[in-house]
């Protein structure tokens, strides 16, 4: 037996070095194989994802002949890490939120988060629909306000939201070194949701008193949350986040606050997706960004960001809303990895109505599985050094630096909303995702792909209404629900999903893949596709269409050869036997003259299901 000595020899010492290029002619023999014939950048081309903001994703990245220098956490540009240790001592902050406007029930579900692993509490005050002002002692019954920090988000009621709360602080003689709380002053972020134009002098004041008195506590918070749920990309939410950061900078120091001690008054809150890799990039891209505004402000040791992950509620789905759970595990998991301070996940019945407390104990612990059995943040910047990640990061902070200078031109934030600058470029981003939610370029698992359409509705309580009149808010299932909605009202109606027939040609081999993906597309739209036999003919398509109960329309489903000799035969069937409409799972153009049309890959599946429905009477 040999044994290796012990004397620091690489294990690749007797690999020659691969080169790019090496790489790149392995790619074009396996395109070719596939029917592509590129080469050189082309082939990787081919293998590359473009994603919004101009981004691209390689399929493979290496060094960099040139690197930004990223710095150690706690150091700007703070791209590693706010803080030298981040959250390698005691994990990242899992902080809850909290809706309902009955101080009681609200009361019970944050003292059980409390007992079970949450360390902070988000509670939505004021109105619309959150608890009013003053039932907030009541709702903290029991808390220990000295060892739970506690974020506010009440609206236009922040001032009177701040006086309680200190006030309560007071009462139970928490000395004010002692208190840590975000105040969730915002008035542009409110301005963004309702329309509401709101002097920021009473947030400058709360400012400054928090600065002299209360070191623990952050006035103002820059939720970027408004512009992700219209639809905005990360370089838009971490565009306008600036913007709204820099605002904030120059009324408090207007306001006769220091830079450094302005800077110690804001909490950045920003959506985490199920986009691992994008979120990662995104907290990082933050930091970084922000470093460079303190630098500007001549205060770069001070830059350090404050960051609050939340979630996103335009990825979650009220169909199949269980898969919610491994989005939001996901999300969680990329925040964490990405550096931020403070995470929230929504409960995965989220945008069903207010979730029950199952659910709300699964959002929980999320991040305590991720944080004490997974270890996630026992390393620092764990994703740091990753030529992906790194080249992301920055390539996210320069699109987003784009786009804050645009606001910045039309004369800030403010400006920027009420000209409709902002709606605009939103609404633009969001019509794009949209065509590819609907072509299912961007799949929706449970509701565009792989339905479910026997799932029992989860009934939940409805939610109070949030604040309304500003930018709207979007979901990515937005086109499939009101799909799914028109055939639930004709099951209610009827008895009966629509239904459409699969005429299936020749053996499974030839017809299941594009049976299975057809009925996939059918079902996202609430159509019930009836598969049954599993294999028709010229001589049996009649018989079998007349017994399936399908609503006048049927799709061939096969191969290319099977459909050469029998697509015109079986159509005809089809039609004697009362289809108006013939489909073909296939490419466009295949046996043209005996169908009407077809349903493939990339179509826009929206569109095809919406005009289903239509022909079949069922209304919107």
């Amino acid at each position: 037996m040999t044994v290796l000595p012990d004397d620091g020899l690489s294990l690749a010492a007797e690999f020659p070095d691969a080169t790019h290029e090496q790489w790149q002619r392995l790619v074009e023999g396996v395109l070719r194989k596939s029917g592509k014939d590129a080469s050189g950048e082309a082939a990787e081309d081919a293998l590359s994802t473009k994603l919004e903001d101009g981004l691209t994703t390689r399929p493979l990245y290496t060094a960099p002949e040139t690197a930004d220098e990223t710095g150690f956490p706690g150091f700007a540009p703070f791209t590693r890490g706010g803080s030298p240790a981040g959250g390698a001592a005691a994990g990242w902050d899992v902080r809850q939120r909290h809706l309902g406007d009955d101080p009681v029930r609200v009361n019970e579900a944050v003292l059980a988060d409390l007992e079970n692993g949450v360390t902070s509490l988000w509670l939505s005050l004021g109105s619309p629909g959150g608890l009013p002002v003053g039932s907030l002692p009541r709702a903290l019954d029991g808390v220990y306000l000295d060892l739970a920090p506690v974020s506010l988000d009440a609206g236009a009621e922040y001032a009177d939201a701040a006086r309680a709360f200190l006030a309560l602080c007071a009462e139970r003689k928490v000395d004010p070194p002692a208190v840590r709380a975000s105040l969730g002053a915002d008035p542009l972020g409110h301005e963004a949701r309702t329309g509401e134009v709101l002097d920021p002098a009473g947030a400058v004041e709360l400012a400054k008193a928090m600065a002299a008195e209360y070191p623990g506590v952050r006035a103002l918070a820059v939720d970027a949350l408004p512009y992700h749920e219209a639809g905005g990309s990360a370089a838009e939410e971490l565009g306008l986040s600036l913007a709204t950061g820099v605002a904030y900078l120059r009324a408090l120091t207007d306001g006769g606050l220091g830079i450094e001690a302005a800077l110690g008054q804001l909490e950045f809150r920003y959506a985490a997706t199920a986009d691992q890799f994008l979120t990662i990039a995104k907290f990082r891209a933050a930091r970084r960004l922000w470093a460079r505004v303190a630098e500007a402000c001549g205060a770069s040791d001070a830059g350090a960001q404050r960051q609050h992950a939340v979630t996103s509620s335009v990825m979650m789905t009220r169909r199949d809303p269980w898969v919610n759970m491994l989005r939001t595990t996901v999300a969680c998991m990329a925040a964490g990895v990405g550096g931020a301070d403070s995470v929230t996940v929504l409960p995965f019945d989220n945008e069903l109505g207010l979730p029950d407390a199952f659910a709300r104990r699964i959002a929980r612990n999320t991040s305590t599985i991720l944080l004490e059995e997974s270890h996630l943040a026992r390393v620092i910047d764990p994703s740091g050094g990753s030529y992906y990640v790194e080249q992301l990061t920055d390539e996210l902070a320069h699109a987003a630096w784009e786009f804050f200078r645009t606001v910045e031109k039309a004369g800030g934030l403010a400006a920027a909303l009420r000209s409709g600058l902002v709606a605009d470029r939103l609404a633009a981003t969001w019509a794009e995702r949209s065509k590819k939610l609907a072509k299912r370029r961007e799949p929706i698992t449970g509701v565009s792909e792989f339905p479910l359409l026997s799932e029992k509705p989860l009934d939940r309580e409805p939610a109070p209404a949030g604040p309304s009149g500003g930018l709207p808010r979007v979901r990515r299932d937005e086109a499939y629900e009101a799909l799914r909605a028109r055939s639930d009202a004709h099951l209610a109606a009827t008895g009966n999903r629509p239904r459409i027939f699969l005429a299936a040609l020749g053996p499974a081999a030839a017809h299941t893949a594009r049976a299975t993906f057809t009925a996939n597309l059918f079902q996202a739209g609430g159509v019930e596709p009836v598969h049954d036999p599993v294999s028709v003919d010229p001589a049996t398509a009649a018989a079998a269409y007349a017994a399936s109960g399908a609503d006048g329309m049927a799709v061939l489903c096969s191969s290319d050869a099977l459909y050469e000799e029998q697509a015109e035969a079986v159509a005809a069937a089809l039609r004697a036997a009362g289809a108006t409409t013939v489909f073909l799972a296939g490419k466009p153009g295949t046996a043209a003259d005996a169908v009407d049309e077809y349903v493939f890959a990339g179509c826009d599946a929206v569109a095809v299901l919406s005009s289903v429905l239509d022909r079949m009477g069922i209304a919107p």
